[in-house]
């Protein structure tokens, strides 16, 4: 199978084949499941270990009173929150306590966090990720539990569309009101959509690791949800392997592989808004000339993307060795090199915000990186299923954002990478994914990094059938070919400059 060639670049071959085995999942503390499969050419195990500590972010310590006064006053939360009313109180009082060692160890204005065996920081607990998200009101609340009591008397009653219907109108009222994730959880098991109801659990979880219903109810679903990643992976594997007995010369391959290039292209740059058609696109890249009336900014940013696609081409994919932070600062100084050259290559020095998600301070930004690449680089990373390790190489890359502007293209290309190092072909998210896209990507950010693996894995079974169909002996074209009209005003260009 060829890597992604554009028509000056070559195909190469390493050939490997992978197989799985069900893994098996430690809760961690924030109730985020971390799935780690060990893979191998002949003999499949698993490996799955989720180790979290604390990470002080090198703070000051106050000798032995600091951990003294963190256990009296934590103990103390624990003593009053019960005469306040408070529901999941332990959980409660972890919070307090992680709150209070933030200001005693310093850093008081970073947020608590936790760190995993992959050295990458991640969030504490939903409600510490998304701390700009407002809370619901009082009058929400209480309609929110009225709704929630309803729905189980209406369940109780054998009406479950109406309780669904009241469980979602709860959850928009408070999206963090735990009671009724699990009992909407409870329903769509029931109704045996347990993936859904799986993260569901690990949502309340995320919110609330103590509570006990959520905790029982994942143990029973989590087992079925695994069989299911297991049995997708098999089908995405199968499908590799056809691939890769097509020979290297086969006319049908090379020609859908051109395509599938300025595909990737037109998609990547139009999930951020681009403008520019496919024949667009394809005509810049052939004749190196602007399109007259098209923003010159957005056909360098295209320009830009090609640049970097055969960077890893010709470099990264041609060599041995270890994905490093000067590769990945490579590919975005290629990615921005025409559209913003000065900011291309370069860590961002200013703090910025996406989303309710809030990237590491710009003075972290360095250790970041390096944690990255170490992590890429590890055997426990490099055990993963290709399409696990590229998912979580991308939803890594893009949570930290470490430059100014390109983080997604940048992380789509790292993961595209990491594809084709494993023989896997480049996927290809389309713009018409942008908001599954994105939802995948808030949804990891609020715990659950698993929908998105399954997403990238869904992209890479519609890639994979693309490739197969535009192969067969009934090939019909890459899908949007035939109805991309040609570029109206490309026979009046005018040179584009590098």
């Amino acid at each position: 199978m060829a890597p992604l060639i554009s028509p000056s670049v070559s195909s190469r071959s390493c050939p490997m084949h992978y197989r799985v085995q069900p893994p098996s999942v430690q809760l961690g503390i924030d109730g985020v499941s971390v799935v780690r499969a060990a893979w191998s050419k002949r003999k499949p195990t698993m490996t799955t270990t989720t180790v979290w500590r604390g990470d002080t972010g090198g703070g000051r310590v106050l000798g032995g009173w600091g951990p003294l006064l963190c256990v009296l006053v934590g103990a103390l939360m624990a003593l009053i929150l019960p005469l306040v009313g408070v529901e999941d109180r332990c959980c409660a009082a972890l919070k307090g306590v992680a709150q209070l060692r933030c200001q005693v160890w310093g850093g008081g204005a970073q947020r608590h966090s936790m760190q995993s065996t992959t050295s990458l920081t991640v969030p504490f607990t939903a409600r510490d990720l998304l701390p700009y998200r407002s809370k619901p009101s009082k009058e929400s609340e209480q309609e929110a539990r009225a709704a929630l009591q309803q729905a189980v008397e209406m369940k109780k009653q054998g009406k479950r569309d109406k309780a669904h219907r009241l469980l979602v109108h709860a959850l928009n009222l408070s999206p963090d009101f735990v009671e009724a994730l699990t009992e909407l959880g409870t329903i769509l098991e029931e109704e045996k959509d347990v993936v859904q109801a799986d993260h569901l659990y690990t949502k309340a979880l995320a919110i609330s690791p103590c509570n006990q219903r959520a905790l029982v109810s994942r143990v029973r679903t989590l087992p079925l949800v695994e069989e299911i990643d297991r049995r997708h992976f098999s089908v995405i594997d199968s499908k590799v392997h056809r691939l890769m007995s097509i020979p290297k010369g086969n006319s049908a391959l090379r020609r859908v592989m051109e395509e599938t290039y300025y595909h990737h292209i037109y998609h990547t740059v139009a999930i951020e808004g681009n403008t520019l058609t496919l024949s667009e696109i394809r005509h810049i890249i052939e004749t190196r000339y602007a399109v007259p009336g098209k923003s010159l900014q957005e056909q360098s940013e295209a320009i830009g993307v090609d640049a970097a696609m055969k960077y890893i081409n010709t470099t990264l994919l041609s060599r041995a060795g270890a994905i490093t932070v000067t590769d990945i600062l490579e590919i975005h100084r290629r990615v921005l090199g025409y559209a913003d050259p000065v900011e291309g290559g370069r860590l961002r020095t200013g703090q910025v915000f996406v989303g309710h998600h809030i990237p590491p301070h710009p003075q972290d930004l360095q250790r970041h990186m390096e944690e990255l690449a170490q992590w890429l680089n590890s055997e426990e990373a490099l055990q993963l299923h290709p399409v696990e390790y590229g998912a979580l190489a991308h939803y890594k890359l893009v949570y930290v954002h470490p430059f100014v502007d390109g983080n997604g293209r940048t992380s789509r290309l790292l993961m595209n990478l990491a594809l084709m190092q494993a023989r896997y072909p480049p996927i290809t998210i389309r713009k018409e994914q942008r908001a599954e896209y994105y939802n995948a990507l808030d949804t990891a950010n609020e715990g659950d990094v698993r929908p998105f693996i399954r997403f990238i894995a869904k992209c890479t079974e519609i890639t994979l059938d693309t490739l197969l169909i535009a192969t067969s002996d009934h090939a019909v074209g890459l899908p949007g070919t035939s109805h991309d009209h040609a570029c109206p005003d490309c026979q009046q260009t005018i040179p584009f400059h590098n």
